[in-house]
């Protein structure tokens, strides 16, 4: 069986402004190859009702797993969770447990803090959601259908994900073996590597050029779930490089 698939959402006016740069794209690609679900498609959207609710539709048709970011907190912007129920065509209610769990949060800070209105949004969701845990600060994200959402902050993020690791179905982790040449450039060996890509259609191979004080040069990845694949077209990428005069390096660059 092929392995499941996923894409990523992320949701918020300030990503798109350039007022906050994203920081969930690399852990969430890299983590979600770990348990053999590639992502395959990232798509960054505005806090905009109609955009959000024809992009979940869209997306969640196509892959078995979403995953969103940001536009859970208690501000006017915060919609997600009231799109996504609409996307369901689900009613957008309190949520009994996250509801206790919020109440009582509150409750117990020094001094305790009122349960208002803007907080009480953290706890409104689709019927019928799964609760995310969030153990750095309580207010959980949720899971309907094959739509998984979860809060924008990294650190709050990350809790989350991991938290979701375990209830995921995955398939046969993503790896990668990359070579390297110091002094060689990407028109150098373009020819070669598309005549290893046509041999090798299950192996997805990048070519990466850097630039570094030391010396510039070119990375090859080969990424793929079977280990005999990776290690013969690292093997072809390294005997090209070769072939071009220079001096294949097994790994990144340092």
């Amino acid at each position: 069986m092929p392995n499941p698939t996923a894409c990523l959402l992320i949701i918020g006016n300030e990503v798109l402004s350039g007022r906050t740069q994203d920081a969930n794209l690399k852990f969430i690609a890299t983590r979600l190859g770990e348990i053999g679900i590639p992502l395959r498609e990232v798509r960054v959207i505005p806090d905009v009702r109609d955009t959000i609710i024809e992009t979940v539709n869209a997306v969640r048709a196509r892959f078995d797993y979403v995953f969103t970011t940001g536009g859970i907190g208690p501000t006017h912007d915060d919609i997600t969770a009231e799109c996504i129920a609409a996307a369901f065509g689900l009613p957008w209610e309190p949520h009994p447990e996250a509801w206790a769990l919020l109440e009582a949060s509150y409750a117990r800070r020094d001094p305790p803090a009122e349960f208002n209105a803007a907080r009480q949004r953290m706890a409104t969701m689709p019927r019928g959601a799964t609760l995310i845990d969030n153990p750095v600060s309580v207010a959980p994200g949720f899971i309907i259908g094959n739509v998984h959402v979860m809060a924008g902050v990294p650190r709050i993020m990350q809790a989350m994900f991991e938290g979701l690791v375990p209830k995921l179905a995955g398939g046969t982790p993503v790896q990668s073996l990359a070579v390297h040449a110091h002094g060689l450039m990407e028109g150098q060996l373009a020819e070669g590597l598309a005549a290893i890509q046509a041999r090798h259609p299950e192996v997805d191979i990048g070519s990466y050029p850097y630039y570094r004080p030391e010396g510039n040069g070119v990375a090859l990845v080969a990424k793929g779930t079977e280990r005999a694949a990776l290690e013969a077209v690292a093997a072809a990428m390294a005997e090209l490089i070769a072939s071009l005069g220079f001096t294949p390096v097994q790994g990144e660059p340092g």
